[in-house]
């Protein structure tokens, strides 16, 4: 059945362009991960942007940390787990992370010269967009002739002239995080951005950048440049997806109630199951039952696990250099 699912495709188009302007470090940092075969129907597409905190020295090294890490961990979690809780967990390691290290190298007394970040991702899975935040980073949905932004910036204001950063990767032991998720259609233009560039272009300016360029880095880069061009003093980072095509059904539905399933029965001896014979039992309880098979390719022995509730051979994008496309923004 699966092998149905993943000729039912999710398909996107990405560009993004990131800049330091007049800063010598950028701090920004930015990720894209398409995998291809059973992991795009299972996992989908990953798009992450993060934006090291001005103050600190070391805060490239997080807002890098962070998109490399959920590019990567996020594909290693359980296919079981749904994408809010997958998500949620890798983020949370991550700032874990970042807090251990600013503890680790005496940063914490002054925490704006810690590994703290801010970060934004986009996950689409199936037929649903699903978005995780935390600073002030924006995404938006293009919405007609402006944007309709989809995130909220987490800052606390001090007065009409003057805020912070509220909720930031590495900031505290725990973090908060902002979670939506929304339905999704063909045609949709997303948009994500540091505040490089969103303090200093306005949606109507991204949107018409977007309907003039000939390609969605065409784009990123134009909407960079404005920022830069209209005063931002800042890193400016942009990144954009539209989306192509999409499954006809959502896999999120349709592998609902697996996991309560029964198992399947002990196999016989002799038998064959997923390419592989099984010729002897080693043991065998009222909870497990574990036997010797043979690799019919290869004729390598090994051990095989019943109840059994999937193939015996599985595939899995474990890195975000494999089977797909990362881009990064450059230091």
């Amino acid at each position: 059945m699966l092998k149905s699912l993943v000729g039912e495709t999710l398909s996107v188009s990405v560009g993004q362009h990131s800049e330091a302007g007049p800063k010598p470090v950028n701090q920004d940092f930015h990720g894209a991960l398409i995998p291809e075969g059973s992991a795009l129907a299972l996992k989908g597409i990953a798009l992450a942007i993060a934006d090291g905190i001005s103050s600190s020295s070391v805060s490239q090294v997080a807002a890098e940390t962070a998109i490399k890490s959920f590019l990567t961990d996020y594909y290693c979690t359980s296919d079981a787990w749904s994408v809010k809780t997958a998500g949620s967990r890798v983020i949370a390691a991550t700032n874990s992370w970042l807090y251990a290290q600013t503890r680790r190298n005496n940063l914490h007394e002054d925490m704006n010269r810690g590994f703290v970040s801010t970060f934004s991702a986009l996950v689409l899975k199936g037929r649903a967009a699903h978005i995780f935040h935390i600073g002030d980073a924006r995404i938006y949905r293009v919405a007609g002739s402006s944007l309709e932004q989809l995130t909220t910036d987490h800052r606390t204001a001090f007065s009409s002239t003057e805020s912070y950063l509220a909720r930031a990767l590495g900031l505290t032991g725990d973090v908060e995080i902002e979670y939506r998720t929304l339905n999704v259609r063909p045609g949709d233009v997303f948009v994500m951005s540091t505040d490089g560039v969103h303090e200093h272009v306005d949606g109507g300016e991204i949107v018409d950048a977007i309907a003039a360029s000939d390609t969605l880095d065409d784009a990123a880069r134009t909407i960079v440049q404005r920022a830069l061009h209209n005063g931002s003093a800042d890193n400016a980072t942009a990144q954009i997806v539209q989306i192509d095509a999409l499954p006809k059904r959502n896999i999120s539905s349709t592998l609902s109630g697996f996991d309560i399933l029964p198992p399947a029965l002990p196999p016989r001896i002799p038998s064959e199951y997923e390419g592989y014979r099984v010729v002897r039992q080693l043991h065998g309880s009222s909870r497990s039952h574990i036997y010797v098979a043979v690799d019919q390719e290869t004729g390598e022995k090994g051990r095989t696990q019943s109840p059994l509730r999937g193939p015996a051979r599985q595939h899995r994008v474990s890195a975000p250099f494999r089977n797909g496309r990362v881009d990064r923004a450059a230091h």
